[in-house]
């Protein structure tokens, strides 16, 4: 299976090229690591309807298996990054937030604070990440198992699953 890739870095500073993107550049080859292929990256500004149209492009146009985004996902006003992905999202997986979130909170207690969501359009996974290049890659690495194991689901990749739940041991939920 071709694992596909995209990394969106939201940052206002980022884009107007007065801060260097480390988040993305990190996501990158923690993916490339894994055994994705990092077919786009994209920066672009805390504005909702930029998240969102770069998010339509890699989903509706590009395909792609899975899109990361890093930034915009803390309590500054300018952070919108989870809205504009639930907006186009047409299913919520909250149970990869909430375990990055855990995983945080073993680090920090500030991990509390990250807003990121994270869901199913089409047959493309979006998750948010946090913007510093530590708590993203923190953030990712600790559901990159079940995130692989979760596309291979949505791509209809994983027979071992469909022959379990033809059998009615194992449903997927």
């Amino acid at each position: 299976m071709d694992l596909t890739a995209a990394v969106i870095t939201v940052s206002d500073k980022g884009s107007r090229g007065l801060r260097e993107d480390t988040s993305g550049p990190a996501l990158v080859n923690l993916l490339e690591g894994n055994g994705y292929r990092v077919c786009y990256t994209a920066m672009v500004p805390d504005e909702r309807e930029e998240i969102r149209r770069e998010l339509l492009h890699c989903a509706d146009e590009l395909g792609l298996c899975l899109v990361l985004t890093t930034g915009g996902t803390g309590f500054s006003p300018r952070d919108v990054t989870p809205e504009a992905t639930e907006e186009i999202l047409e299913r919520r997986t909250p149970g990869i937030p909430e375990a990055m979130r855990a995983e945080s909170m073993r680090i920090t207690p500030m991990g509390c604070l990250s807003r990121e969501t994270a869901g199913i359009r089409g047959n493309t996974l979006i998750i948010n990440l946090p913007g510093s290049k530590k708590a993203s890659t923190e953030n990712f690495s600790a559901v990159i198992g079940p995130v692989r194991h979760g596309i291979e689901v949505l791509r209809g990749k994983s027979s071992d699953c469909a022959k379990i739940h033809e059998k009615g041991e194992h449903h997927h939920g």
